[in-house]
């Protein structure tokens, strides 16, 4: 299959090329800082950013979002939104 933009330069503003699921921990990490996150179902999201010392709560966050946020952690606790994805 031909990819007529391998040959550019990947940027946290281009467009995803992985989808990962994303299994909430309270303390371990995500594997890779993801560009952004897809909620499959809605609910609220408990994150930690990748430059950030404090988690965030992120509430009524509507089925089909996707975050343009990049988290080093999304906890379990506070954590009600499901099927969630990390796009890198």
């Amino acid at each position: 299959m031909a990819d007529p933009f391998s040959n550019r330069a990947d940027s946290v503003s281009a467009p995803a090329t992985r989808a990962s699921a994303v299994v909430p921990s309270d303390s371990v990490a995500l594997n890779d800082v993801p560009k952004a996150l897809y909620v499959g179902q809605g609910g609220a999201i408990t994150l930690r950013g990748v430059g950030d010392v404090a988690d965030t709560v992120w509430n009524n966050v509507p089925a089909g979002t996707i975050l343009p946020f990049r988290p080093s952690h999304v906890r379990a606790t506070g954590t009600t939104a499901a099927a969630i994805l990390a796009l890198s």
